[in-house]
């Protein structure tokens, strides 16, 4: 049997004697057995289910911009429409532009022009130096004035294709598939090329919902559970509950695992991947997230009702062998339905009161009726709460 501090019983004692007033001194003083129901702990292959607070992210976002400079003279689209790739967003000025092509021209056609005479002229010299007529340096210079001119014509055309592609670009297209965020700019804004956001979009469907895991949490997910059976694989699903308290109708999956622990937090980020074809997820919103398919091996666990608190520590009390009461200090493991696993402070074979509590007192005797879960309605059905695991503290 645990030891407990003197003090903490007396505490106790104090306590559970204010509530239970005159009628628990009575009972003391004409030394009747209390009674009460007990239940025996329970060790069993335990499902476990993880609750995590989450929030919607963005599978991809990104920032429209436009690859010129300009101000924005159309909007083909309003904030927060949904857009296909490719779709026409915003058009630039594109007078300049349209000015910069007509000059890239004429100097293609000027250079292709001088190209033109400065061939004629090597054909000429080619044919005056078969007959002795000229110098062989002479013609030399000739073939590497060609020569200057075909480059020329080639860096005309470079300057073309560049001047085209400006033009087109003063239609700025969307990247990808994706809602738009109303933060899309208004005609008149200037525009500088690869600065300037002209509106965000994002996939929305499906959605990233992200939440964070200590390392322990971690381990058990990538372990699948605290399980020594081999042949044990765990099938994990995932759901969410969103804020008003509804099911998400579609299940998740595990998409993403950040790469390091935070330093400050020293939680892993976790991201779980949701179809989201009704667009009801958005970014920014909260939901609980649920991981079934876990169990833990050779579990002890006590109903909920069972324990208290008091100074910080977590009590439970026992019915002895000899039908006297006992208090025992617990350290507490996760939430599983109506049951709390019990790290430490009991025995398999060790009865737990749960009925008739505010009367007792360390060595009271007792009259135990021993009770099963079916008979309180105990189960391993997840509560509504959200359970930070490892911590003992609900969220």
């Amino acid at each position: 049997m645990m030891k407990i501090f003197p003090a903490i019983i007396f505490m106790l004692a104090l306590l559970l004697t204010g509530c239970g007033g005159e009628d628990a001194e009575n009972a003391e003083q004409q030394d009747y057995p209390t009674r009460v129901k007990a239940i025996k702990v329970l060790v069993t292959n335990a499902p476990l289910t993880l609750s995590y607070s989450g929030q919607v992210v963005d599978r991809d976002e990104m920032q429209v911009q436009s690859k010129v400079t300009g101000s924005v003279v159309e909007k083909y689209v309003t904030g927060g429409q949904e857009v296909v790739a490719g779709q026409a967003l915003f058009k630039i000025d594109d007078r300049q532009y349209r000015a910069a092509v007509l000059q890239a021209e004429a100097n293609l056609a000027k250079s292709k022009t001088a190209l033109a005479k400065e061939r004629v002229d090597l054909q000429r010299d080619e044919e005056l130096w078969q007959e002795h007529a000229i110098s062989e340096q002479t013609l030399t210079n000739q073939r590497a004035a060609v020569a200057s001119q075909e480059s020329e014509v080639e860096a005309n055309e470079a300057m073309l294709q560049k001047a085209k592609d400006d033009l087109a670009d003063t239609i700025v297209y969307a990247p990808m598939s994706g809602r738009l965020g109303i933060d899309d700019v208004a005609v008149g804004t200037l525009s500088n090329a690869g600065s300037t956001p002209l509106a965000t979009i994002g996939v929305v469907d499906p959605v990233f919902v992200q939440f964070a895991v200590s390392e322990q949490e971690y381990l058990r997910l990538s372990r699948g559970g605290q399980t020594s059976d081999e042949s044990y694989r765990p099938n994990f699903k995932i759901s969410l509950t969103l804020a008003d308290g509804s099911t998400y109708p579609y299940p998740g999956e595990f998409a993403e695992y950040d790469r390091t622990l935070g330093n400050e937090t020293g939680t892993l980020t976790i991201r779980t991947i949701f179809r989201n074809p009704d667009a009801l997820l958005v970014p920014g919103m909260y939901a609980r997230v649920e991981i079934d398919g876990l169990r833990l091996t050779n579990a002890m666990l006590v109903p909920e009702r069972a324990l208290q608190q008091l100074l910080g520590e977590t009590l439970v009390i026992v019915a002895q062998k000899d039908n006297t009461s006992a208090i025992r200090k617990v350290t507490l493991g996760e939430k599983i339905g109506s049951y709390y696993v019990i790290k430490s402070g009991l025995k398999a074979d060790d009865l737990v009161i749960v009925e008739g509590l505010t009367m007792l007192r360390e060595g009271m005797p007792l009259e135990v009726t021993q009770v099963t879960a079916k008979d309180m309605g105990f189960s391993f059905t997840p509560s509504e709460q959200i359970f930070d695991v490892g911590s003992g503290t609900n969220k």
